[in-house]
């Protein structure tokens, strides 16, 4: 196949790359990007090669052309915020081939993802954009993604926030729009356009991943996307409930997080034995953050209680099925909710203590571990109010600690296991402290059972998941690095038992060092 020859570096790369025949292109490809983009940043070599790519587009089989059009994406995006940098210019003229692609293509297949990841930098040619994908068929969530990359801010009404994992998935009332107002009115200026330039990379992030996955594997199978209703009710009437009592079986373990010292029952709440310190304890939710006013805290707490609205069911029904794509290239879905809870039951193996769910969300694998070892030596422990009066209306039988898992208020050697599911990325930059005290809380012999995710090896799909913008990741989405992971394991005096994970997951058992181990 003859390329052109203005740019011999380039032209060589890009022949070698259509050359290639469809199950030997990984490398070329590779090759190719490597020359021209480094982890979101062009390379010298970009800006003329554009056209040169571009050139070849017509010419291209349909496993050469996505892939092509993802780096030309990804070029695209590497100048953003700016709309019209040297790529964006340079690929401009060839959108009408881009374009001719969509007729009568499938929404899923993966020449029509990659052709709509490559598009959605173009927020200039909206109009004929979105005319071409509506003929497609796509899925609310998809075409919800791509209308939204394909706007740009109005300042007079900016709409912010609530775009992950699509905006379509998002079904505010009254309350929720009124609360989006309230926050968006108090940002300067620069932190409107901050945050919308954070929603972009986040949208483009995702559709860019979905993209890419597929021209290297093949048509995803993602199910639909869970509706939910009654959201902002859920698990609030139940967490009134006086369960301060549920407690009193894990006095043994608990400590105070002012001076370490054993909590005990304090009239109708909970207090320290040794500083004097009370914690307010409403629905069977103990909060350990912060010690309550001498008089009045449990009944603040329980105020707060009422008026949190809950994400728990649209966190379990619509976000982490999302995050388990991005995060696990689980757009194949390969590990179903079978696979997670048999994990579990086969590998949470508990010595003597009370069984911790660090991390809990909103109950959904507390209730699995409820299964397995009873719910009687269950603890579970989040940081997000929210989601504990989720669990609570899931689990009334269920104790529930608000507290971090960098400094956990157990005591040395106090707990029979620690499972910590799908949520050790949440706090990335003090998970390596967390396992510390996992280590430092589990009794020898017992297990640490966790699912995370590790930095994918290919270096695209690694800035996708980079991409993406989360409250917890304003820099950027972390993953860990399996290495540094295991490191911190052996740090604590964990010995990983079990590993597995297809994709990018990361499923891990390890046992604490010492008797019984």
């Amino acid at each position: 196949m003859k390329v052109p020859t203005a740019h011999p570096g380039v032209a060589d790369l890009v022949g070698a790359f259509l050359q290639a025949a469809p199950q030997d292109c990984a490398a070329p490809y590779r090759q190719l990007v490597d020359a021209l983009w480094d982890a979101g940043t062009p390379t010298d070599a970009a800006a003329a090669a554009v056209p040169v790519i571009a050139e070849q587009l017509p010419k291209a089989g349909p496993e050469h052309l996505g892939r092509l059009l993802v780096l030309l994406g990804l070029l695209a995006e590497a100048e953003y915020p700016a709309l019209d940098g040297p790529a964006a210019t340079a690929v401009r003229p060839h959108l009408d081939l881009v374009l001719g692609l969509l007729p009568g293509a499938a929404a899923d297949a993966p020449l029509t993802l990659a052709a709509l990841y490559l598009l959605a930098h173009f927020p200039g040619d909206r109009d004929r954009i979105l005319a071409a994908a509506d003929g497609l068929g796509l899925n609310p969530d998809d075409h919800s993604r791509l209308d939204r990359a394909l706007r740009t801010l109005d300042s007079d009404e900016p709409d912010l926030g609530r775009v992950w994992p699509s905006p379509a998935a998002w079904t505010l009332n009254a309350d929720e729009l009124a609360f989006d107002q309230s926050w968006i009115k108090g940002l300067t200026s620069e932190q409107l356009v901050a945050n919308w330039e954070n929603d972009t990379r986040t949208v483009l992030g995702f559709i860019g991943a979905k993209a890419y996955w597929a021209v290297c594997n093949g048509t995803p199978d993602i199910p639909p996307t869970a509706t939910v209703e009654g959201r902002t009710a859920t698990g609030a009437e139940a967490a009134r409930a006086d369960a301060t009592h549920l407690f009193a079986p894990h006095f043994g373990a608990l400590r105070c997080p002012s001076c370490a010292a054993p909590l005990a029952a304090d009239g109708g709440g909970i207090g320290c034995t040794s500083c004097g310190s009370a914690f307010p304890v409403a629905g069977g939710i103990l909060d350990l953050t912060a010690p309550a006013p001498a008089a009045g805290g449990s009944a603040d707490f329980l105020e707060k209680l009422s008026q949190v609205p809950s994400m728990g069911l649209f966190y379990e029904a619509v976000a982490r099925p999302a995050f388990l794509q991005l995060c696990g290239q689980n757009w194949d879905a390969g590990i179903s909710l079978a696979t997670e809870d048999g994990y579990l039951a086969r590998n949470i193996a508990p010595v003597d203590g009370p069984v911790l769910d660090l991390g809990a969300g909103a109950g959904r694998w507390t209730e699995v571990i409820a299964d397995t070892v009873g719910a009687d030596r269950l603890v579970a422990l989040d940081m997000g109010l929210p989601m504990l009066t989720a669990l609570r209306g899931r689990l009334p039988e269920v104790p529930s600690v608000l507290a971090s898992a960098s400094d956990l208020p157990f005591a040395d050697a106090s707990l029979g296991a620690v499972v910590c599911w799908n949520a050790l990325q949440a706090f990335y930059h003090h998970a390596a402290a967390a396992i510390a005290e996992v280590g430092r809380c589990l009794k020898p012999g017992g297990t640490f059972t966790f699912l995370t995710f590790r930095r994918s090896d290919d270096p695209v799909y690694a800035y996708f998941v980079h991409a993406h913008r989360f409250p917890q990741h304003t820099g950027g989405l972390d993953v860990f690095d399996l290495a540094e992971l295991k490191g911190w394991l052996a740090g604590a005096g964990l010995t990983v038992r079990e590993e597995s994970g297809p994709g990018t997951f990361v499923f891990i058992t390890a046992v604490r060092e010492g008797a019984g181990s």
